[in-house]
């Protein structure tokens, strides 16, 4: 088993989104290690918010596993560029697109982006997330409420919605939630809020579209050491992340992966309406 980096993590700060430039230590997002077996080939997939973090690990992994790839971020070019080599690099197709998944007309030129690069839509990502961290709601501007709920559910709405009109059966629509939606922490509300939201989101919908034979489910990271934590914790709770999980230290993006594209490949055929935690062995209660 690989080593991982434990907690304490150097002192370190940027501002939101992040980059993954400048992360002591440098996450992994599987780029010397995940290797693929053509789980996922033939297949063309959107990833949101995949420039970076998880979005990044599992743009890599599905790439090696056979899948073309449309990389859909905000605004972080240089981290989406680095994405789409190594998308390449595996011998995919891949399209980068910036733009704001807050936004319905953007989520549906995203889709149709895909239709038109690749032909088809089998797997819809939807990873894009934003937080904040507040020690009171007072703190939380209603500007503030509305855009995470924008950027973390609606446009899960939106994608899915837009997504199902070309998906066949056997497609699969995979969201990110996270362990907040069982034990939200409560310097995270909003944030928390919207993963419980999608939990339940991911849970109707895959009941709404079984019987087109299209699976939806989510994956529950726990903390995952990806660009959002330098740029939206205090400064202590970035040097002490992920040392409260019994494994003693933060997720790496690369250790995600394997559960996305478990989710997206057809050995999941009976898996729908499921969520599955990786939390490094904190329980979701």
């Amino acid at each position: 088993m690989p080593e991982h980096p434990k907690p304490p993590q150097p002192e370190q700060r940027q501002t939101p989104p992040g980059h993954t430039d400048g992360m002591i230590p440098s996450p992994d997002h599987g780029e010397e290690s995940y290797r693929g077996s053509g789980r996922l080939s033939g297949k063309a997939a959107i990833i949101t918010g995949s420039d970076s973090g998880i979005g990044r690990a599992v743009a890599i992994a599905f790439a090696r596993e056979g899948a073309d790839v449309l990389i859909s971020y905000l605004d972080e070019h240089e981290d989406a560029k680095e994405t789409a080599h190594w998308v390449e690099k595996a011998g995919r197709k891949v399209v980068t697109v910036p733009g704001d998944v807050a936004e319905e007309a953007h989520c549906e030129a995203l889709v149709e982006r895909a239709i038109k690069e690749f032909g088809h839509l089998d797997i819809l990502v939807n990873n894009a997330a934003m937080q904040r961290t507040h020690e009171a709601i007072e703190e939380i501007s209603a500007e503030e409420w509305d855009r995470t709920f924008r950027t973390n559910i609606y446009s899960q709405f939106y994608l899915s919605k837009a997504a199902l009109r070309h998906m066949q059966a056997g497609a699969s629509i995979v969201n990110t939630t996270s362990i907040n939606a069982k034990n939200p922490s409560p310097s995270l509300l909003a944030y928390a809020t919207t993963k419980g939201a999608i939990a339940n989101f991911t849970a109707g919908l895959a009941q709404l579209v079984a019987e087109k034979g299209i699976r939806v489910n989510c994956v529950a990271p726990g903390p995952v050491w990806t660009p959002l934590i330098p740029s939206t914790m205090p400064e202590e709770a970035i040097k002490s992340f992920g040392g409260n999980t019994p494994l003693g230290r933060a997720g790496q993006p690369a250790e995600l992966a394997p559960a996305y594209v478990l989710l997206a490949s057809d050995e999941a055929s009976y898996i729908s309406g499921a969520l599955i935690p990786v939390t490094g062995g904190r329980p979701m209660l």
